[in-house]
């Protein structure tokens, strides 16, 4: 998994102990991706911090400022491997300040119930992952 590209993204959530809704961002390019939505987020650049590059990248993609939560692991080595060059940790994540709106590299931002976040065409790499946080969200509370 070491030669794959970290890609880090936040699942914003309205509330971090108890989310009912999710924030998906539909891509506009590259066109074979447009249209296809996805969590907000991006690749980590050399020398950067995970969490710092996703701070950064919710700021350029969305204008908003967060509250980290929880980092939602995955079966790859505690990630999510999206495609055969890129790796992927996702957090849930709550706005502090500003309106989600598409910046670059998205059209339409949404936010819907987090029971029917699986019925968006997600990109192949996010599937998997938004069946795992639909089940735990979904899980009851102990």
């Amino acid at each position: 998994m070491t030669d794959r590209r970290l890609v880090v993204a936040a699942a914003i959530v309205d509330d971090l102990a108890r989310p009912t809704v999710l924030l998906a961002a539909r891509r506009s390019r590259p066109a074979e991706l447009a249209g296809r939505w996805e969590f907000p987020g991006g690749k980590v650049d050399p020398g950067e911090e995970p969490l710092q590059a996703l701070h950064r990248e919710l700021a350029e993609e969305l204008g908003v400022e967060v509250e980290l939560g929880a980092e939602l692991p995955g079966p790859d080595d505690g990630a999510w491997i999206i495609t055969d060059r890129h790796v992927l940790r996702l957090w849930y994540a709550r706005i502090t300040h500003g309106e989600p709106r598409p910046l670059i590299e998205h059209d339409e931002v949404r936010w819907l119930a987090v029971a029917s976040s699986p019925d968006l065409d997600w990109l192949e790499g996010d599937v998997r992952i938004v069946d795992a946080l639909v089940r735990q969200v979904s899980a009851p509370v102990r």
